[in-house]
């Protein structure tokens, strides 16, 4: 009997999970069981990534250093001080159970770029093929504010979508969030399971310790990111690293089918044995339940490759404004023209990426909502001169025509979550037996109209191609007897 697919796991591990607040000395009880788990992991066939931050704390612990600076050149010579002993740790337990791993140090600016992006990818994917753990770190040597990530909760989102991982572990010093917060409020409930992320009602209160610059905000962005990508995340305490391996056991076992034999037990005609079949399988139940923790469930709809690098692995430059009806088109496949564009906000160029946001003009007063992003075809000053003309205009408007569109389809991504938008990729369904009735919304005779026009269209065209070759024929006929 075959057993349980494999997953892809990325495991996130904080400045404060690796390096004491107040000595900067390396916690190596955590950080042994997080190498033991890892292999552990890896001998069940997973894909295993870490995503480490502590190259700072390193730094401090070297340079005997009391107090995180807060000039940007200090922290880079630290980071660059810290990084160093880190991999060393790194390889140096991972030595002991005979595991290689390699080094990653990414930037905004090599996620922007799409063939260095590609790269990452590649090169991500390739080591994960060869048994190796990748150990994911931002490069805060060379890394400015402007193109940091902020913190590594959203490094690791980031390169979960990037890899198409199944699970995120997001590690933190508590066990899971709570409605109030658990040290001031011992009636504080926990939240184990989140379906909406959007409705999501927690305390946040717990910031980040004073070597990290992340804390539970930013883990909720997170996974935000991640299950918006189809990554199912989770949020458990670092300091018991090998509950990791329980709830990746769980989450295994509640997405593979109930096996045939407990199926037959529970089909039996004997009353008794359907009861002793019951009790043993609650037994079994509660001796199975996972570890304390909060499970983020990915989106049914995840947005992922070209479509969730335009939303999220680019810095928007601008806004572009569009109306209700534009933004209707647009979800029924269609490119974004001139005349659906109401206004233009910011400065941006040829290529770069902007946010798309639906005005109301029924309800002027409502603030504009974001739906999306997309790369455009034109710069700010070309789009608010040909904003709301039609395509016709554009020649005598701008001397020339790069584009009738101001965004192509296929350079546009949207969020989940909008008017019924599931997917931001336009779909078109392909192969036989397909339930149009299903998919379209309408009665069948619009369906069947609709194959109609399809069928006419094809037939014009068909006689069209004819007409051309004729015409061409005619005039090849014309020229010889020309000739002769």
């Amino acid at each position: 009997m075959r057993g349980p697919r494999p997953l892809g796991v990325v495991i996130k591990l904080g400045t404060s999970s690796i390096v004491d607040e107040k000595s900067h000395e390396p916690l190596l009880s955590i950080l042994t069981l997080i190498v033991e788990t890892a292999v552990k992991l890896r001998k069940d066939g997973h894909k295993v990534i870490i995503v480490s931050s502590g190259a700072i704390g390193v730094g401090l612990r070297r340079m005997d250093v009391e107090k995180r600076p807060k000039h940007l050149s200090k922290l880079q010579a630290l980071a660059a001080i810290g990084q160093c002993r880190l991999m060393s740790l790194w390889d140096s337990l991972f030595n002991h159970l005979r595991q290689p791993i390699a080094q990653i140090l990414l930037t905004r600016n090599d996620i922007a770029d799409r063939s260095r992006y590609l790269n990452a990818q590649r090169t991500i994917n390739e080591l994960l093929d060869m048994g190796v753990i990748p150990i994911v770190n931002e490069n805060d040597t060379l890394a400015v504010s402007e193109i940091k990530f902020g913190d590594n909760d959203t490094l690791s989102a980031v390169t979960a979508a990037m890899v198409h991982a199944d699970l995120l572990f997001l590690m933190t010093d508590v066990d899971c969030l709570y409605d109030k917060n658990p040290r001031t409020n011992p009636d504080a409930q926990p939240i184990e399971v989140v379906e909406d992320i959007s409705s999501l009602v927690a305390d946040v209160s717990t910031a980040g310790s004073s070597l990290g610059t992340g804390g539970m905000s930013t883990k909720i962005v997170a996974a935000r990111l991640a299950t918006s990508a189809g990554v199912t995340t989770v949020i458990t305490r670092s300091s018991n690293p090998g509950n990791i391996i329980n709830i990746v056991k769980h989450i295994q076992a509640s997405r593979s089918p109930a096996s045939p034999a407990a199926k037959n037990n529970t089909s039996g005609s004997d009353s008794e044995d359907n009861t002793e079949a019951l009790i043993s399988a609650s037994v079994s139940s509660i001796k199975s339940q996972p570890p304390l923790h909060t499970r983020f469930l990915p989106s049914p709809h995840p947005v992922r490759d070209r479509y969730f690098w335009i939303l999220h692995g680019l810095r928007p430059h601008g806004t572009l404004f569009i109306d209700a009806g534009c933004y209707k088109a647009l979800l029924n496949k269609a490119g974004l023209l001139p005349v659906g564009v109401v206004d233009v906000e910011g400065t941006f160029h040829q290529q770069e990426a902007v946010r798309i946001c639906v005005v109301d003009k029924k309800h002027p007063h409502q603030q504009p909502q974001e739906v999306g992003r997309c790369l455009t075809n034109y710069s700010s000053a070309e789009v608010a001169r040909i904003k709301g003309r039609h395509t016709s205009e554009i020649p005598g408007l701008l001397g020339y025509m790069d584009s009738e569109y101001v965004a192509q389809r296929e350079s546009i991504s949207f969020f989940s979550g909008f008017q019924g938008v599931g997917v931001s990729r336009p779909v078109t369904p392909v192969g036989s037996g397909v339930n149009l009735v299903g998919m379209v919304k309408g009665t069948p005779g619009k369906i069947k109209g609709g194959v109609r026009r399809v069928r006419r269209c094809r037939r014009i065209r068909g006689w069209r191609r004819r007409r051309r070759s004729w015409k061409r024929r005619r005039r090849r006929g014309a020229m010889k007897r020309m000739w002769w």
